[in-house]
């Protein structure tokens, strides 16, 4: 931030405090303009009691009104002809706020239109790599801009790149991305799952957890973006997990850390691509932070410090956060407030700082560079305590998977039967009951049954376990034709049997899970060559003799096991290139190195000594 930057809040808000306003009299009349006498007066006062150069508090305070002048005149015009004026930032990595454009558009049209009035504005070939945020949500190109509540007068932001080459392969780069999470989501084989920090999975019903895996995806291939300083693709990436995030339930959401994380590196791209214009968003977007970190941490972090001390590594997001709610409260020109952020920021920056001659001990022992930052934090820079710190959290995890083996094979089971989300059972509850002497599938049509609360489904099965009994399916033997027409697409007898007696011998439903249940790639590879050999020897085709085709899988059967086997196929692949460039590490959100923090901190503490 430049020194102009910081008159112009000051002058901003002492007009602010004192009600001037500037386009009107004394300062401004309707047929002279601008009232020159009586801006220097002003920028005289101000000067003297701001201590600022009269001069410079001049050229401030002209601006000001010339920005109030064209809101006043673009008001007349939207009142007159529904023309909505936008003033519109383009921001890249390396210079901020590259021009600052004014465009008009109704507010009738589709976000298309704005996106095509951008474009020829600057003169970009294909107006679909424009991408427009208001107030952290990137404008949708097929809805009005009015049902996207944008306004007369509103702020934008917009990223297309450094130049038309490079915007192509930005969005080229997004869209693949976005692909790749989708398929890996959609994947059978439930190539991703969700867990806490301690490595136990997390249950959720189907649509919120294809939501939240969505949106996770998103924020680790953000994660890598910002890592290499590409704050444009990886806002870009930030704001689409942010719609997933906000499919789910807002009472879990701001239960989680996965939010509160989302929210801060929003917030921090904001300020890496030197935009203050969303600074509304960022007061909110810290406050989900700030609340989600007191119900997990509790109040002023006492729970997090009672439980791991204070030098653990969660407390580089605590600083982080506190930095960005000194610089929202800097440009809101509460400098008081900004200034005890800024030391609150400070003290927890010292206490994290890691000796690089420790750290580099800890590569050389061969430990990755993320972990034995977070093991030195940890421990208070102690590199035999840090050693441990490794050891004991690899085996903190492999314990808790262990010990969550039947809770995720029970969830793979129920997640194949729910197809919707009042279908979903929790595995974890299922568990609980069966611990209490239940019988498995009675104790699953009960949570069914009371939406997954455990109480009410203990009292129903204490008092209506006959009837419950009775809802359930008896049980079919597998039919003899389907299983020999599974056998013949190559699936074992004891997994097409079991498929089938589970799925009530439908047949669909049967292939289903047997390719749900396909441990990995090798497997789902000879299962496509298997079936891709009998659709092309023509088994299941009208030339198929009369005896072979009454057990013979049917070329529609076929077909639809190979079209599903193939997307199986292509998730893996997709699964592949989504962790191409991510690191190994389940803590990586932890691993601050901290410099860019430590330079911005100096230059806002700078900022208020001037």
């Amino acid at each position: 931030m430049s020194q102009i930057d910081n008159i112009f809040n000051q002058v901003r808000a002492r007009l602010q405090a004192q009600s001037i306003k500037l386009w009107e009299e004394p300062y401004y009349s309707e047929g002279v303009g601008s009232i020159e006498a009586s801006i220097e007066r002003l920028a005289d006062d101000y000067g003297a009691q701001l201590g600022i150069d009269a001069s410079r508090c001049k050229c401030v305070l002209t601006e000001l009104q010339d920005n109030a002048l064209r809101k006043l005149a673009a008001r007349r015009e939207f009142s007159e002809t529904g023309l909505a004026t936008f003033k519109v930032r383009r921001v890249d990595n390396r210079n901020g706020t590259t021009c600052i454009l004014d465009i008009k558009c109704d507010l009738n049209e589709l976000g298309s239109k704005l996106q095509q009035t951008i474009a020829a504005k600057l003169q970009l070939s294909d107006a679909n790599h424009v991408k427009c945020i208001s107030a952290g949500r990137i404008i949708s190109p097929n809805s009005t801009l009015a049902a996207q509540q944008l306004k007369n007068n509103q702020q934008l932001i917009v990223i297309v790149g450094q130049g038309d080459d490079q915007n192509a392969a930005l969005h080229d780069r997004i869209g693949k991305i976005k692909a790749d999470v989708d398929a890996v989501v959609a994947s059978q084989s439930q190539l991703m799952e969700m867990e806490d920090q301690d490595g136990n999975p997390v249950f959720l019903p189907p649509n919120e957890n294809r939501a939240l895996l969505t949106g996770m995806g998103y924020c680790e291939k953000a994660r890598v973006a910002m890592h290499r300083e590409d704050y444009e693709e990886a806002l870009l990436l930030l704001l689409e997990a942010d719609e997933q995030f906000n499919a789910c339930d807002s009472k879990f959401l701001e239960s989680v850390d996965n939010y509160a994380l989302l929210n801060l590196d929003i917030v921090w791209c904001y300020l890496c691509l030197k935009n203050v214009s969303q600074l509304p968003d960022a007061d909110r977007r810290l406050s989900i932070c700030e609340r989600s970190f007191q119900r997990s941490y509790g109040e002023n972090y006492s729970r997090l410090y009672a439980l791991k001390g204070r030098g653990c590594p969660e407390r580089a997001l605590i600083m982080r956060l506190q930095l960005l709610q000194g610089v929202v409260l800097y440009h809101q020109n509460q400098r008081d407030a900004a200034y005890e952020r800024f030391e609150a920021a400070a003290a927890v920056l010292g206490e994290l700082k890691v000796n690089d001659e420790q750290l580099l001990l800890l590569v050389e022992m061969g430990f990755e560079v993320s972990e034995a930052r977070l093991a030195l934090r940890s421990s208070s820079g102690n590199v035999e305590r840090a050693v441990q710190y490794i050891q004991q959290r690899k085996q903190q995890l492999s314990d808790a998977r262990k010990q969550s083996k039947g809770e995720r094979a029970m969830h793979r089971r129920y997640a194949k039967q729910a197809t919707k989300d009042s279908d979903w059972v929790n595995p974890r509850s299922v568990c609980t009951l069966t611990e209490m002497g239940f019988d498995r599938r009675l104790a699953a049509a009960a949570l069914r049954r009371t939406q997954n609360d455990v109480p009410r489904a203990v009292e129903l099965l204490q008092t209506n376990s006959a009837e419950l009994r009775a809802t359930l399916l008896e049980s079919q033997s597998a039919d003899a034709v389907q299983l020999a027409a599974l056998l013949q697409l190559g699936f074992t007898e004891p997994a097409a049997r079991a498929a089938l007696e589970s799925a009530q011998n439908n047949l669909e439903q049967a292939t289903d899970f047997l390719l749900k249940a396909i441990q990995s790639e090798e497997e789902l590879l000879q299962t496509v060559e298997r079936v891709t050999q009998l659709a092309t020897d023509g088994i299941g085709s009208d030339a198929a003799s009369t005896s072979q085709a009454a057990t013979s899988p049917t070329g529609s059967l076929i077909d639809a096991v190979l079209q599903k086997a193939k997307a199986e196929m292509e998730a893996y692949q997709a699964y592949k290139r989504l962790h191409a460039d991510l690191t190994h590490s389940d803590q990586d959100y932890l691993d601050l190195p901290l410099l860019q923090e430590e330079q911005l901190l100096a230059e806002y503490r700078n900022l208020l000594e001037q």
